[in-house]
């Protein structure tokens, strides 16, 4: 989560691989996992997007780094100016677009 600059309005998709090998990694996930939803939606497993704030990506990161074991987890923050910059494609099964939400 260190060196995550903030700027005004940002398009977030955020990918986390949280190390389950420990019993306190579940409890890891399901914290990391409440605070993703808070901020972002959930479209896969540990993927989450959405349009956020300077203010509410600091925030994110803040109450991520309360959780997220330094040697054991990652967290991964990609940003664009806004989700049009971006082109996604679908393989396999789509249960639904969750991303249909954004205007």
């Amino acid at each position: 989560m260190k060196g995550l600059k903030c700027g005004g309005n940002m398009y977030v998709i955020l990918v986390y691989d949280i190390n389950l090998e420990e019993k306190e990694g579940q409890r890891v996930l399901r914290n990391v996992y409440k605070i993703c939803k808070k901020y972002l939606v959930h479209i896969q497993n540990s993927v989450f997007e959405g349009e956020l704030l300077e203010s509410q990506m600091l925030k994110l990161k803040i109450e991520l780094n309360r959780y997220i074991r330094e040697d054991k987890d990652s967290v991964i923050v990609f940003k664009s100016r806004s989700q049009r910059w971006l082109d996604k494609e679908f393989l396999g099964i789509l249960e639904e677009d969750k991303t249909s939400n954004f205007l």
